[in-house]
């Protein structure tokens, strides 16, 4: 009976924000329930999806490959190489960039994002 309570006093709250007279409630009602329900549905999928996803940590000095993306069109079709590489980790940042550098010890002029890089096992 509490989650009940919960329920209703959540989704009175939206309700008083979205409406301009007490007359157009009923109007308001099915967007205020969407948008509950959504928020509920993203909320339980995201934590599902944490629990089973481990972020991969990468070093200073790993070795990783790195996905080319290419534009489509490309008449070699699904035989495009996916990855280049190996390159090594020379910097890495909090949010997930790195930079990255050749074996011969170039450097990238701009950083990588961690999602579109593999650990590279030699």
């Amino acid at each position: 009976m509490n989650g009940a309570v919960e329920t209703d006093n959540s989704i009175k709250k939206v309700m008083q924000k979205m409406i301009v007279t007490y007359k157009d409630w009923h109007e308001m009602l099915p967007f205020a329930l969407y948008g509950y329900r959504t928020s509920i549905y993203q909320k339980r999928m995201t934590q599902e999806f944490n629990k089973r996803v481990k972020r991969q940590v990468y070093r200073i000095g790993d070795l990783v490959i790195k996905r080319i993306i290419l534009p489509q069109g490309d008449p070699r079709g699904k035989w495009i190489p996916t990855y280049e590489g190996p390159f090594v980790v020379k910097k890495v940042f909090s949010g997930g960039a790195m930079i990255l550098a050749t074996m011969d010890g170039e450097d990238f002029p701009h950083p990588v994002n961690a999602n579109i890089v593999k650990k590279y096992y030699a």
